[in-house]
């Protein structure tokens, strides 16, 4: 029997900044290595592509900036 480990991603807050430019952070990518990589809302759009071939879970808070 194989047992998976399901781990809750954090809400992402103003601490978060977008590793790219410094902004607030919106998108948390984990990457298959288990690292984590954060973007603001342009960034994480610019790099959606190779985010996506490059991650196991993306964490996608842009939402929240139409209720700002």
């Amino acid at each position: 029997m194989t047992d998976q480990v399901v781990l809750e991603q954090a809400p992402l807050n103003s601490v978060d900044r977008c590793d790219r430019c410094g902004a607030q952070a919106y998108v948390r990518a984990t990457l298959l290595s288990g690292l984590h990589l954060f973007f603001c809302s342009h960034h994480a759009k610019a790099y959606a592509e190779g985010l996506r071939a490059q991650s196991i879970h993306i964490h996608d808070e842009t939402h929240r900036l139409a209720s700002e």
